[in-house]
């Protein structure tokens, strides 16, 4: 495997692609649940150990503006749809909502699902499932696992539940090894969700990996999904796919971290934290500052992505779906607005700047280093407002990424633009 990836490596320095530029890629989106920006040592974390995404970095481009949503229903609509959650529906997304999955079966390929759903309001409402949104196949769970218990399904039918929240990331890796060496087409190519449980409370590792960090037990959990994430990853080697597959792996949205979860340890061992680490970033899940919003993004396709690239460009889940139309060759929908917007330039290294913009749920919006919230800017019940005044913020990330000093009074102007700016994309259906 080492060497095969060295050679991979290497082909991507030249312009000439190891893989034919017309070639649709196969799409492996690897989705983790309320993991923090600064939880892999290649953002930073002294603590946990993550070998196999660190070296995934190297082998690809790192995003360091990486943009989800805040919560996690939201964060998987905007994704499937590449259009914000005031307009997607989030837990709630309604059959009439059209998914990438939906689209590229148009374009040949074949889709599956696995992980958890999350946009049926976690009931087994059979038209809005993966099975009616696009997906030829479906395993895992419709809703969270808050209650230290997973209901599954397969497709559309249940396929028992399990206590067992240690056992998830294997459970949810064996099937996506099992889909891509049994179930799929190889002559066709596919796109795989993997959309995994953890690190969503109740977090927990398996006996392999529980007490082996030196992050406690969320460190156990980070490690043991580096682990599974590898043997993932060592699959599509096996089956001569590295050249052929864009993978991406990022999270849904910020970690739990306010001081009120020490109080609710939600059926955790006495004294675990069971939250990841914002690094720089202000606040954490539902809030609208960075922490809640910006993760961590990798995304790797040999000879086509630049290896070994950091990009503070800003890139976002909504942007998946016109981008992939881009290369897989379906047709964004017309009769909708769609937020996203085709990054293949940003992502092939042919450009360094991102969006334009970036919406944050009805709170405020970003354009370039500049950052603009609502006074009344939205927080999720899962947030604390952090003795926030109730006050218009305008934040230079550039040279602020925590938020601390608000420039709403010295820069009118700008506040002023992006005020209008925020009620112009609010508008828009």
């Amino acid at each position: 495997m080492k060497n095969r990836l060295l050679t991979a490596l290497a082909l991507a320095a030249f312009t000439t692609a190891v893989y034919p530029a017309s070639a649709k890629p196969n799409i492996l989106i690897i989705f983790t649940d309320d993991q923090g920006y600064a939880d892999l040592a290649c953002y930073g974390n002294t603590k946990n150990k993550t070998p196999r995404l660190d070296q995934l970095a190297k082998e690809g481009t790192r995003f360091t503006s990486f943009y989800t949503q805040t919560v996690c229903g939201p964060s998987r609509s905007a994704l499937l749809t590449g259009r914000q959650p005031i307009r997607s529906g989030g837990w709630g997304m309604p059959a009439e909502e059209i998914t990438l999955a939906e689209l590229i079966r148009k374009a040949d390929y074949q889709t599956a699902c696995i992980g958890k759903w999350d946009v049926s309001n976690r009931k087994p409402i059979i038209p809005r499932m993966p099975n009616a949104q696009g997906f030829d196949y479906f395993y895992g769970a419709l809703g969270a696992n808050d209650a230290g218990v997973v209901h599954l399904h397969e497709n559309n039918e249940p396929a028992g539940s399990t206590r067992d929240m240690g056992g998830l990331i294997k459970l949810y890796t064996d099937k996506s090894i099992d889909y891509l060496k049994n179930k799929r087409d190889p002559y066709k190519p596919f796109v795989l969700y993997l959309a995994h449980t953890m690190m969503h409370t109740i977090i927990n590792a398996s006996p392999k990996f529980r007490g082996k960090s030196k992050g406690g037990l969320y460190g156990d959990v980070v490690e043991e999904f580096d682990f599974e994430t590898g043997r993932l990853l060592d699959t599509l080697d096996e089956l001569q796919l590295i050249d052929k597959t864009l993978v991406i792996y990022t999270s849904d949205n910020g970690p739990w971290n306010q001081d009120k979860y020490t109080k609710r340890k939600k059926g955790h061992p006495a004294g675990s934290i069971f939250w990841g680490e914002a690094g720089p970033l202000r606040n954490g899940k539902g809030s609208p500052y960075e922490a809640g919003y910006r993760l961590p993004c990798i995304v790797r396709w040999p000879g086509r992505v630049r290896a070994g690239r950091v990009s503070d460009a800003e890139f976002a889940t909504i942007d998946f779906l016109p981008t992939f139309a881009s290369w897989c060759g379906f047709t964004v929908p017309k009769d909708r607005h769609i937020d996203g917007i085709d990054q293949t330039e940003l992502l092939l290294g042919k450009r360094e700047t991102g969006r334009e913009f970036f919406y944050f749920n009805k709170a405020g919006v970003r354009r370039g280093k500049w950052k603009y919230l609502r006074a009344n800017a939205f927080f999720h019940g899962y947030a604390v407002e952090d003795d926030r005044p109730k006050v218009e913020e305008l934040y230079d990330l550039d040279a602020d990424l925590g938020e601390r000093n608000n420039l709403a009074g010295k820069h009118p102007k700008i506040l002023a633009e992006l005020r209008s700016l925020t009620s112009e994309l609010e508008a828009k259906k």
